[in-house]
């Protein structure tokens, strides 16, 4: 019995982390497809990227400061109180977030709105982004309310639901930015900053449409809420002031790791273009700074689409049981999240370092510059992947500051980076992504360290660590042989794609060979039960090991 309990609670965060994570790998390809088109666009290219993505990361960093840390919160604090059976409490949480959020994102759309020339001119210094700003200034209100019903659903371990909205606003922001660019082309002769605005237009209504779905599943699931506070056991009544504390309480050390993380981008648009200009001309200065925010930052993010699942799952799952005394469960699901992310960071930084050029020339034909800042801003990758399980970790465990504080500590080493390095002609805009390997090498060291001395891992230093970097190295030699060879008798970027294609079978099979993953890790996987016993039919694993 306590067996059958056990694996439900196993498949129940894996079957969360796999809903999210599927949705999060259709966001990141929906914004590949968009960030293609818009680079590839008679018009666009880099230039457009710097005014497009340079008012997107001001909007970043108020969306961070009004709503980023509201999901995971809320997520928190009710999945506390819907484990002790205070459904009630519960729902009163939620109810006052919303009315606060929604308080707090207006101001924010206003700010924008009102702000958008002071901002464009002084702080971007790109004052074609002004039209940007102006048409992303409603998505702030939707943004931050949609946080409260986001991090409510998650409380309540409805994923799914979350998985959803966002897929769905993904794909009408894909379609609309690409409609309304086209029309904006046409009327226009393909005026650049107008397309930049059309863009965001198409951002804005998405964002809309992925709130609208939301509230509907909040008004469909009342019934389930009447029966829920009829069962209500151990409420606990705060009055509004003390919710509001306790909310902001969490919220805020939550969402100053994501305003970090926005301050961080927002360096690069405050240093690059300004420190380029200095040996360059302003057009080229935008077009480096294009490559940056535009190409770069959207490759290098892709990764991370998939292993965000863990982190957003981990925090209510870790709390639940931390609630319930499980401390054995908090432990497995933590080693086995950082294991996955492991597995995927590493293949995923050392392939797009050695296929940088390739994969510029597959995806951006028209604009294919950057291979060397690419390559350089990949050793990102593993770092913040991790960080991003280490992070959902310590939110789940109650450590919600120290998230911050390691990536402040980096935030600062960027910037001192940047400052030094991009003035300097010899680095340029690759003194920039110098800074973000930096800063997030930083904050990984610290976030680590303190992860170690709060919550006991079961990690061992050959699975988690050296096997992966075989696997992952015999996986580079392989694919670039096969690379080598194909590309001198077909297409570059056919060779291209059946060689990253030929990278990720080698991976797992070499993953799988050195047995990287023990039983109970595979037991974790949904089908993994029956995919070790073909691996011990196989000779793989053998039947006694554990």
């Amino acid at each position: 019995m306590g067996e059958t309990k056990k694996t439900r609670r196993k498949e129940g965060f894996m079957q969360a982390v796999l809903s999210l994570m599927f949705s999060q790998v259709i966001i990141k390809l929906l914004g590949l497809v968009y960030n293609l088109y818009l680079t590839n666009k008679d018009g666009f290219g880099d230039q457009g990227n710097a005014i497009y993505s340079g008012s997107y990361q001001i909007y970043a960093l108020l969306l961070t400061l009004s709503s980023i840390g509201v999901p995971n919160a809320i997520s928190k604090l009710i999945a506390e109180r819907t484990a002790k059976g205070d459904h009630k409490g519960a729902l009163r949480i939620f109810k006052v977030a919303l009315g606060t959020f929604a308080i707090i994102g207006l101001i924010g759309t206003l700010f924008l709105f009102l702000g958008a020339d002071i901002i464009a001119t002084y702080w971007l210094n790109i004052p074609e982004a002004k039209y940007t700003l102006i048409t992303l200034s409603p998505a702030v209100f939707f943004v931050t309310v949609g946080a409260v019903l986001r991090g409510y659903c998650n409380g309540k371990q409805a994923m799914r639901v979350t998985a959803r909205s966002q897929t769905l606003e993904q794909l009408f922001k894909t379609v609309l930015v690409i409609i309304l660019v086209e029309l904006v082309y046409k009327f226009t002769n393909g005026n650049t900053v107008w397309m930049a605005a059309a863009a965001n237009v198409g951002t804005t209504l998405s964002i809309f449409f992925s709130f609208t779905y939301l509230l509907r599943f909040y008004r469909i699931t009342r019934d389930e809420r009447r029966k829920e506070l009829k069962e209500t056991v151990n409420y606990q009544y705060h009055n509004v002031k003390s919710i509001v504390k306790r909310i902001l309480s969490v919220s805020i050390p939550m969402s100053l790791s994501s305003i970090m993380s926005s301050f961080n981008k927002n360096i690069d648009s405050f240093t690059v273009v300004r420190g380029l200009k200095k040996f360059m001309t302003e057009e080229d200065a935008k077009a480096q700074y294009g490559i940056l925010g535009g190409k770069v930052d959207t490759l290098t993010s892709l990764p991370l689409a998939i292993n965000i699942a863990f982190a957003t799952a981990l925090v209510p799952n870790i709390t639940s049981s931390l609630a319930k005394g499980d401390k054995e469960t908090a432990s497995k699901r933590v080693s086995f999240s950082l294991m996955a992310s492991m597995l995927i960071g590493l293949p995923c930084t050392i392939g797009m370092m050695v296929f940088a050029d390739q994969i510029l020339n597959l995806l951006y034909p028209a604009q294919p510059e950057g291979a060397l800042i690419l390559q350089i801003s990949s050793l990102t990758i593993i770092f913040t992947i991790l960080d991003q399980t280490i992070n959902g970790t310590l939110q789940g465990i109650g450590k919600v500051m120290t998230p911050a504080t390691s990536l402040f500590f980096g935030m600062v080493a960027k910037l001192i980076v940047n400052l030094v390095l991009v003035s300097n002609p010899t680095f340029g805009a690759n003194g920039a992504a110098i800074g973000s390997v930096v800063c997030h090498m930083v904050a990984f060291s610290i976030a680590f360290t303190t992860l170690r001395k709060n919550i006991k891992l079961e990690l061992k230093l050959g699975n988690f660590l050296i096997k992966p970097l075989i696997a992952t190295i015999i996986m580079a030699v392989c694919s670039l042989f096969i690379y080598n060879v194909l590309s001198g008798i077909i297409y570059s970027s056919l060779a291209t794609i059946i060689a990253i294609i030929f990278a990720v079978i080698i991976y797992v099979i070499a993953v799988v060979a050195l047995r990287i993953l023990s039983k109970e890790e595979f037991y974790m996987i949904p089908y993994g039960q029956k995919i070790y016993k073909i691996l011990e039919k196989l000779g793989i694993y053998r039947k006694e090991e554990d």
